[in-house]
């Protein structure tokens, strides 16, 4: 196939200094030989006079117009959408408006055959493009725009080019399929470039090769980097990511103009990991309350307005959805009278954190919601978001302490979340011998236990209601099983309890550890002290 690879390059804002960009595309070429295509993004004319002027001496060819595609004579597909977003109709010349974007998008996605094009090239970003990815150098309250992510979405290119922004910007690749639940598709790349001969020397041109789409290898085209992410334009489990939102999400609302700020995107990272055990008389409990003022004073509890710190994209945030009521007594939910409060650790606004009742080792904990969740694929937004904050802080507390986090969650035969951190001594074990404990035991009973992409949402290959186990290490992999019956309650404990991780297989069943009240009183004391300069809700 070598014969139908292309060479491309392609360049952020030309503006106006076409000479600039030519005479660094000859020197390039010089050194590495010819490319086949220069493409460019984002203001290309300049304002300038000088720039006006420059542009005379090279103008030729016919105008291809605000939005379109081209395919070369190799099979190439190039899309293209010019200009930024208009603000009102009819849009203005330099500017593409909806009917732009649905005129491009639809005759394509309507024929079954469409799998994507080779090259998308816009001048601004996608609203959202860093959700699941590395971040960009940009304010991203106010960069991108809705109706580009869209046609993200929508076209999956396999390179996606943008300018506008000023900065160099190349976004970890992402899929295009859900994971276990679709066939695989191939990758997307995003990839912002600065001005040409900008004074901080950020980049502005980038090579690369190409074979066009329809000439590959379906199984070559469908290879998945290891640094692949999730979607970051998916909405939920939804075909059409519009229909999630009003139509102002994607396009601008003709009725009212709006700042681009407040037209994003509602969907927020939802890396979510979980832990195992029981609840009521099935595996493990622990309980913890925070309804005991008394042990809690001094502390600083954020207030609705402080739910997203520093996040000016949610300084108007969604009133957030009351978490559903157990149909009975519930262990866990933390107004419930059941809840023993001297497990408590720490509480926040949305989790608290809590000794495990029957804890494997000293330090064994429980990161709960404070409302009634069954799993983390039931959590609302603003509870992931903290879940995440505790899991962080466990890890940094866990690790100065020379210990490894192993989180587990089991949703099967419980009605309230548990997500258990159990810290395993560096020196007893690396990363790659648990992995291989919880494998191996898995395999023994017969457990389809599989690695999962780093980057997954747990929520779209486990919708809520789906019975499921899954483990993270502290190097990020990630296990997961779906679990579909005469599943082992204690099996994540089991798997650290034996001779191959912590060497204490009498302690495999909480039932079988269990303290004395004054016992779990000291210990949650000393946890609590050591904790704290790592407990997050502490600060002021």
């Amino acid at each position: 196939m070598g014969e139908q690879t292309l060479r491309v390059l392609a360049c952020g804002d030309v503006e106006g200094r076409i000479d600039a960009l030519f005479n660094r595309v000859r020197t390039i070429q010089k050194k590495s030989g010819q490319f086949d295509l220069l493409l460019c993004v984002g203001d290309f004319f300049g304002s300038s006079a000088e720039a006006q002027k420059e542009w005379e001496q090279y103008k030729s060819g016919a105008k291809k117009g605000r939005r379109g595609i081209f395919t070369g004579a190799s099979g190439l597909q190039i899309a293209y959408v010019s200009g930024r977003e208009a603000q009102q109709e009819p849009a203005p010349a330099h500017c593409f408006s909806p009917k732009d974007v649905a005129a491009l998008v639809e005759p394509l996605v309507s024929t079954s055959k469409f799998k994507g094009v080779d090259i998308l090239l816009t001048s601004q970003w996608p609203r959202g493009v860093w959700q699941y990815g590395n971040n960009p150098e940009v304010d991203t309250r106010y960069c991108g725009v809705s109706s580009i992510a869209y046609l993200a979405y929508q076209l999956k290119p396999r390179y996606h080019f943008a300018g506008v922004e000023g900065v160099n910007y190349e976004r970890l690749p992402y899929r295009n399929h859900v994971v276990l639940q679709e066939n695989a598709q191939h990758t997307s790349r995003f990839i912002a470039l600065a001005t040409v001969n900008n004074p901080a020397k950020k980049k502005y041109l980038y090579a690369f090769n190409i074979v066009p789409m329809k000439h590959m290898d379906p199984a070559e085209l469908v290879k998945q980097p290891q640094d692949v992410t999730e979607n970051p334009y998916r909405k939920g489990r939804r075909d059409t990511p519009a229909e999630e939102e009003p139509a102002s999400q994607f396009f601008f609302d003709l009725g009212k103009k709006k700042p681009q700020h407040q037209r994003q995107h509602h969907h927020h990272q939802q890396h979510h990991h979980q832990g195992h055990q029981g609840h009521q008389g099935q595996g493990q409990g622990h309980q913890g309350q925070g309804q005991d003022q008394g042990q809690w004073q001094g502390r600083k509890r954020p207030s609705d307005a402080d739910q997203f710190p520093g996040d000016q994209q949610h300084q108007h945030p969604k009133q957030p959805r009351k978490p559903p009521q157990p149909t009975g007594p519930c262990w866990f939910c933390l107004a419930s009278p059941e809840v023993e409060k001297q497990l408590v650790v720490s509480i926040g606004t949305h989790c608290y954190m809590a000794v495990a009742k029957g804890c494997l080792t000293p330090d064994h904990l429980l990161i709960l919601p404070i409302g009634h969740y069954q799993s983390v694929v039931e959590l609302a937004g603003e509870v992931v978001e903290e879940l995440e904050k505790y899991k962080g802080a466990v890890r940094k507390f866990y690790k100065s302490l020379g210990k490894r986090c192993v989180l587990f969650e089991r949703n099967y035969r419980s009605q309230h979340l548990q997500l258990q951190a159990v810290p395993v001594p560096m020196d007893k074990c690396a990363t790659e011998d648990l992995k291989e404990a919880f494998m191996v035991q898995a395999q023994e009973q017969q457990i389809e236990l599989m690695e999962i992409p780093e980057h997954t949402d747990l929520k779209q290959i486990a919708p809520p209601g789906t019975p499921y186990f899954y483990v993270e290490l502290d190097s990020g992999e990630k296990l997961f099983y779906r679990i579909r019956k005469n599943f082992p309650l204690q099996f994540g404990r089991e798997v650290l309890a034996s001779e191959a991780v912590l060497n204490m297989p009498t302690r495999a069943d909480w039932r079988d550890c269990k303290y004395s009240r004054e016992e779990e009183e000291e210990l949650t004391k000393e946890l609590r002290s050591q904790f704290q300069p790592y407990d997050f809700t502490m600060e002021d």
